[in-house]
């Protein structure tokens, strides 16, 4: 048995074996595999082989190799891939120590480049480069297989990763994928925000769990705790079996929650939305008792799909949302993209520092076709519904007035061909900077509401990738400046007259309603599955009691201070959840 320590992104309890995948640009750890997963193993070593002599093929076909020096290395790489010895020896590997197909093929060939490279004679010497390039186009035959053989799975299971994208996990089949635990990554990367939409218990920032969890292992993963546990033991399996009961049995009694008011004990409503990625999770938002849609997060009508969406699609999708939520409101936030949410085609560049650079808002304004199309399906679909339109990371005054010019030739075009919509839509923005924080009271006189964006919030003003596993500890919804700059923007909100919510992951913690409530927050946007937990703390305090802790956590000088108090707070609240 082994116990693993990380990151809690996703509450839940999930038991299962485990399917490994890997990352391309990650080293391949030594993974054992049962006797009865022998034949599987060697048949993914043929058919890398044949896959990559198809590609090979395809590749002559596709370049010019009239040059006599790219033929040879065509030939070279042709010759090794048909050599039935070279596959023989990486298939009795996988035979002789029952390891799995990839590390297989690293060994073998990484003994051959080495052979090779300590070879006097200058010819054979350079060989080794070829092997090594063998080498990746037969790894990235077996890992696409993996990766892929995760989106059509049929038994359920721990999906274990070095890493996982946004796209990754959103295609998960939440009947099969249990749960999920990764090397890198933090609470509120973008991954973490999708598994917590779909209700897949998660645990990240476990260094090497992906090199020490065996294929086929059962696996248990505690994101409540941020533990896994591989191999575990009878007395250890059992003891979280109960856990499993006890956590689906809470769930059922904050479930009973769904009809009742998120109303303090002395009358104060809190207004509970849910922030959705997809259109099928608006359903999840009703079922749990939800007021709305606090966010709709539109960046994964890119991300999921290989060509640009249309108007009609983004139209499509909203549609769905806004029939399924009836006149409650549905707040639209325009694309998102850059920094972990990145489309591979020609519109994205690397970058050395992508959540610094062109993403979000600026995205959109360097991009004015894509932002139209999206503008124009957002409009249409506000003659339905109680819709709103969200501008994302604006930093400046000038952003958000160039932001609504467009919207404005947008509706001009709609005029001209008489297509409804709503012109009084209301307009807000997402207050995620420091700049745009400090300048909230400026922002506000163009705005008809505030939506505080935690997550980002923190992260650019403590200078800590959220991402990032090795700087976590240092990223904390705690921090005095943090709660300094969120007591700003709501006393800038509320002079100004306009709506406020928070929708970051900081409005889903038990511990952080009770500040927020405090501060003078009436609206949470959180993740559909959040909602009854949130519900049942609202329902459990008084404003009185939450303003007394938010200005004794105000007075505070150290994130550690700020935190273990409200912790304690709320354990008495809501023990449970904890």
């Amino acid at each position: 048995m082994e116990i693993k320590k990380g990151i809690a992104v996703s509450p839940g309890i999930a038991i299962a074996k485990a399917m490994v995948i890997n990352s391309q640009d990650y080293r391949i750890p030594r993974r054992a595999i049962l006797p009865s997963q022998l034949d599987v193993e060697l048949k993914r070593v043929r058919n890398a082989f044949a896959s990559a002599i198809s590609e090979l093929k395809e590749l002559e076909k596709s370049k010019s190799i009239s040059e006599s020096n790219i033929k040879d290395i065509f030939a070279v790489h042709m010759r090794f891939l048909r050599d039935r010895s070279l596959r023989k020896k990486i298939c009795d590997l996988v035979k002789k120590d029952l390891i799995v197909a990839e590390y297989a093929v690293s060994v073998t060939l990484r003994e051959i480049a080495s052979h090779f490279a300590s070879i006097k004679d200058a010819y054979i010497s350079e060989r080794a480069t070829d092997i090594y390039d063998i080498e990746k186009r037969l790894l990235k035959q077996l890992i696409d297989s993996s990766n892929q053989d995760v989106e059509h799975i049929t038994e359920e299971c721990i999906v274990v990763a070095n890493d996982l994208s946004p796209t990754q996990t959103a295609s998960f089949d939440r009947r099969f994928v249990k749960g999920f635990a990764t090397n890198t990554g933090g609470r509120t990367s973008h991954t973490a925000i999708v598994a917590r939409s779909l209700g897949i218990p998660a645990v990240v920032a476990l260094e090497d769990v992906s090199s020490v969890t065996d294929v086929g292992a059962t696996v248990i993963i505690d994101g409540n705790r941020g533990v896994v546990i591989i191999n575990p033991d009878e007395e250890t399996l059992a003891q979280y079996e109960i856990y499993y009961e006890d956590f689906a049995r809470l769930e059922h009694e904050l479930d009973s929650l769904r009809e009742l008011p998120a109303k303090t004990r002395d009358g104060v409503e809190i207004s509970l939305l849910g922030n959705i990625e997809f259109p099928e999770e608006a359903d999840i938002i009703l079922d749990k008792g939800g007021y709305g849609v606090g966010l709709y997060r539109t960046e994964f009508l890119y991300l999921q799909s290989k060509s640009e969406p249309s108007e009609e699609d983004h139209y499509e999708a909203y549609l769905k949302v806004v029939e399924k939520l009836k006149s409650k409101p549905v707040i639209i936030r325009t694309m998102d993209l850059g920094a972990d949410k990145v489309v591979h085609d020609n519109h994205f560049q690397v970058e050395d520092n992508p959540v610094l650079g062109l993403r979000s808002i600026r995205y959109c304004l360097q991009h004015m076709l894509l932002f139209k199309t999206q503008l124009r399906a957002i409009l249409r679909v506000s003659a339905i519904s109680n819709v709103k339109i969200m501008f994302p990371l604006i930093s400046n005054l000038q952003e958000l007035l160039q932001a609504k010019m467009i919207l404005r030739d947008v509706m001009e075009d709609l005029d001209e061909y008489s297509v409804p919509y709503n012109p009084d839509i209301e307009i807000g923005i997402m207050v995620e900077t420091p700049s745009a924080a400090l300048t909230a009271s400026m922002l506000a006189r163009e705005c008809d509401f505030f939506s505080i964006g935690t997550n980002d919030l923190i992260q650019y003003t403590l200078a800590v990738d959220r991402a990032n596993e090795r700087v976590a500890t240092l990223y904390s919804a705690n921090d005095p400046a943090v709660l300094r700059l969120l007591r700003n923007i709501v006393y800038d909100a509320s002079k100004a007259k306009i709506a406020l919510s928070v929708c970051g992951e900081m409005a889903s913690e038990p511990e952080n309603v009770l500040l927020l409530i405090g501060m003078g927050v009436r609206t949470l946007s959180i993740a559909p599955a959040m909602i009854p937990e949130v519900k049942k703390v609202i329902r459990s305090v008084t404003v009185q009691h939450c303003n007394n802790l938010a200005r004794q956590a105000l007075s505070m000088n150290s994130k550690r201070q700020v935190s273990n108090f409200l912790r304690d707070a709320a354990i008495k609240i809501l023990p449970e959840a904890f």
